[in-house]
């Protein structure tokens, strides 16, 4: 063994012992169906190869699944990964991908009971799978096996250790930030229209430990800012934040167990109503406890800016609304932190919000016509509001409607002219113009 390969054998086994993993030698070798897994040493990865095959009749090459081809990042960038859950079993979740009438895959597939990884696309390519093709775009996405409304069965040691060593791998490969802002769940994807919002997703669900995930990355929460911080870090502590959730998709309520949410009221009492979408809600509506109605909660491990304190209150900017939340004295709801926040710039009243960053009309060759265009979703930062962001955003669309890339400019990337930032303007992240706002540092 050159010294070369003890230095790396010593890093994996470092890295293993810190996630908690045995490490058991390297990835699983390239089979003849595919290229070798891409995955970090500590784990033993395989390759099950998604579909990716015309359906229907042959002439049209717009009917196909399960992904597309992409060369990224020379293409476009991966700035996000995604998280999700299979609400299937690890076995269903592969058929499922490898059925081609089925138009969906990830690039991982994580198995609960071991955690043992396949992956399913090369990150080089565009995987469907956040329900959002800017996102699809400039993501790579994981799945998880296992039930949202069963989380605490599902979601086991060895899935959070092997995502985390997955997720820490994709992120050095593609420069991706390890915050909440580019580590992501399907929940926290915006939808691409306002009329989208009731269509998105809402998983790995409220009980996915974003605390424990997240120091899993080496990235745990601690203060960084003075208390009384204009920025905080939602942080209760899993085991003892007990919430009621229902299953209004089964009309079921799910036992009082820990949970990662933390419930948002519009007054600063339990009395009051829960704090309502609007892009999901009617005006007056409130919100509700239901698992997939995260309008009403914010997540462990997600920032926000306070609006106001009252006594074992705080009160945060949400959705351009204010929102209010529990914090008694003595307990471990919030952790101060030193960060950016994106405000409109002086004289703006109101900044749009979309759910991608795609380029304006004039961005594209004279000869074509633009696929998509932004355009805003059903909130707005107010001037005196600032939300947690100011990373920049890709900005651009990949063209891709066929197999085989038979239309003019197919499977074709257009960068965009117009910068936009992300900004967690509510539980789902979003887009702004750079524009309309000024990112600036607190604590």
């Amino acid at each position: 063994m050159t010294s070369k390969h003890r230095t790396r054998l010593a890093l994996a086994t470092a890295m293993a012992g810190a996630l908690g993993l045995t490490l058991t030698g390297p990835v699983a070798p390239a089979s003849a169906a595919g290229p070798r897994p891409e995955c970090p040493r500590v784990l033993t990865c395989d390759w099950v190869p998604a579909a990716y095959q015309q359906t229907g009749d042959p002439a049209d090459k717009e009917t196909y699944g399960n992904y597309d081809l992409s060369d990224r990042p020379h293409t476009n960038t991966v700035k996000y990964i995604v998280l999700h859950d299979t609400e299937e079993t690890y076995a269903t979740t592969l058929k499922i991908f490898q059925d081609p009438k089925r138009a969906a895959s990830a690039h991982y597939v994580v198995r609960s009971a071991d955690g043992h990884v396949t992956q399913m696309v090369r990150t080089k390519d565009v995987a469907w799978q956040a329900g959002n093709w800017y996102l699809n775009t400039e993501s790579i996405g994981i799945e998880q096996e296992g039930y949202a409304t069963e989380g605490a069965t599902w979601y086991t040691d060895e899935m959070y250790r092997s995502t985390a060593a997955l997720v820490r791998y994709l992120a050095a490969k593609y420069d991706i930030p390890l915050d909440r802002q580019h580590i992501i769940g399907h929940d926290n994807v915006p939808p691409t229209t306002a009329a989208g919002t009731a269509a998105m997703h809402w998983d790995p669900g409220p009980f996915w430990d974003w605390n424990r995930f997240m120091a899993l990355l080496g990235r745990p929460t601690v203060p960084t800012a003075p208390p009384g911080s204009q920025l905080v870090t939602i942080n209760p502590e899993f085991k003892r934040n007990r919430q009621a959730i229902r299953d209004c998709e089964k009309n079921t309520d799910l036992p009082v167990q820990p949970s990662s949410a933390v419930p948002l009221y519009t007054e600063p009492s339990t009395s009051a109503p829960l704090f309502a979408d609007p892009a999901l809600h009617p005006p007056g509506q409130p919100g509700t406890n239901c698992a997939n109605d995260w309008g009403s909660k914010i997540s462990a491990t997600q920032q926000a800016v306070v609006a106001g304190r009252e006594p074992g209150w705080t009160a945060i900017w949400w959705y351009g609304q204010k929102a209010w939340f529990q914090s008694p004295r003595h307990t471990r709801t919030t952790t101060p932190t030193a960060g950016y926040v994106v405000r409109p710039k002086p004289g703006v009243s109101d900044v749009p919000v979309y759910g991608t960053a795609y380029p304006a009309p004039s961005d594209y060759p004279a000869d074509f016509t633009a696929p998509h265009v932004g355009t805003p979703l059903a909130y707005t930062i107010k001037a005196g509001q600032s939300y947690p962001g100011g990373g920049q955003a890709p900005a651009g669309y990949y063209y891709a409607p066929t197999i085989d890339s038979s239309y003019p400019y197919d499977h074709t990337y257009f960068p965009g002219s117009t910068a936009y930032v992300t900004v967690q303007i509510g539980h789902r992240i979003a887009f702004v113009k750079a524009s309309d706002v000024d990112v600036v540092r607190v604590r």
